[in-house]
């Protein structure tokens, strides 16, 4: 074992995983499948991680001719459901020696639309959320490999995709208010032209028309607490009111709740109300929400692993993420 003081080379972690420098250095340079097996590469990474190994990537990325850099495009910084995409794709590109930079593309504003001199030569793949597609062309031309988060696997030719089951968390809300009793719903939607939006009120449209007897009425709101207020409240007082609001988002259905109190509604005596992404958010508000959980940083780690498969010129994982429904207190029985 290396001294406190010392770093820890290459060597230190062949004896702590008890193979060959030659093997270390496959592992770590992400060479080893065909050449080491997988409980040998897990070893070495197990002992990198235990002595602190760092490779030193600057004469390696000469050797290799590459800058182990991705780039993580996103809709805003401020938005918790992203932190944990980006700390899920950063945990597993830090296994394999790659650094993650992440990049706001919000709509309207937001840095310059190339934060590279040249990304072509400073990055090796981008990691993008649908909603922030419009900054890619700029960003990676046709040069970069891309994976694509929350897109249409039919609409992204030439990049790999990675879903959440966004229309089976929809379902599974549809069917937990349907057997509520409720029949008339309220879509407080997110105004956003976005791929995985679209997903939402198409099977929320769907799964209704099925059931006789129910009604669906749409209303679109900015995803901010304030603008689904505004929008919830100015729906919630047409005649022939709701009995149920489906909000494609935490923040939506907050803004919901202020809408009612502020009409006499009671949550989910009068009203019930779901969200999608089980922020923090949901159990912050009283009673606490029903909404969709998305492991946000799964999300990131499917991401990246995906875009390490295009990399080696490998099929990336298929299938979509399972997504859980989590029952709170903010849907009832329908009120007669």
């Amino acid at each position: 074992m290396p001294r406190a003081s010392t770093r820890p080379t290459s060597r230190d972690v062949a004896q702590a995983a008890g193979v060959s420098q030659a093997a270390v250095s496959l592992v770590l340079g992400d060479k080893w499948r065909g050449r080491v097996s997988e409980a040998t590469a897990q070893r070495v990474r197990e002992a990198a991680r235990t002595l602190g190994y760092r490779p030193n990537l600057a004469a390696r990325n000469l050797r290799l001719g590459r800058t182990r850099t991705v780039l993580l495009v996103v809709p805003a910084l401020t938005t918790e459901f992203f932190a944990g995409v980006y700390t899920g794709a950063a945990r597993v590109a830090s296994q394999y020696g790659f650094g993650v930079v992440l990049y706001p593309s919000p709509e309207g504003i937001g840095p310059a639309r190339d934060p590279f001199a040249s990304a072509q030569a400073a990055l090796d793949g981008v990691i993008a959320s649908s909603m922030a597609a419009d900054a890619l062309t700029a960003i990676r031309g046709d040069q970069l490999p891309l994976v694509m988060l929350d897109s249409d696997p039919a609409g992204t030719t030439g990049a790999a995709t990675v879903n959440l089951d966004i229309a089976d968390g929809v379902r599974q809300v549809t069917d937990h208010l349907l057997g509520l009793g409720h029949r008339h719903f309220l879509h407080l939607a997110a105004e956003v032209a976005s791929w995985t939006f679209e997903v939402r009120a198409r099977e929320l449209a769907a799964r209704l028309r099925a059931v006789t007897g129910t009604s669906l009425r749409t209303t679109r709101s900015p995803i901010s607490i304030r603008g689904a207020e505004s929008a919830a409240e100015a729906a919630l007082a047409l005649p022939d009111r709701p009995t149920a609001v489906v909000c494609d988002d935490d923040q939506l259905a907050a803004g919901t709740y202020k809408a009612a109190r502020r009409l006499g509604l009671r949550i989910p005596e009068d009203l019930s109300v779901t969200g999608l992404d089980d922020l923090a958010l949901a159990t912050a508000i009283d009673p606490e929400l029903t909404t969709v959980r998305l492991d946000a940083e799964l999300f990131g780690e499917r991401g990246m692993r995906a875009l390490l498969a295009v990399l080696e010129h490998r099929t990336p994982e298929a299938g979509d993420i399972p997504v859980d429904l989590v029952v709170r207190g903010s849907t009832g029985r329908a009120p007669r």
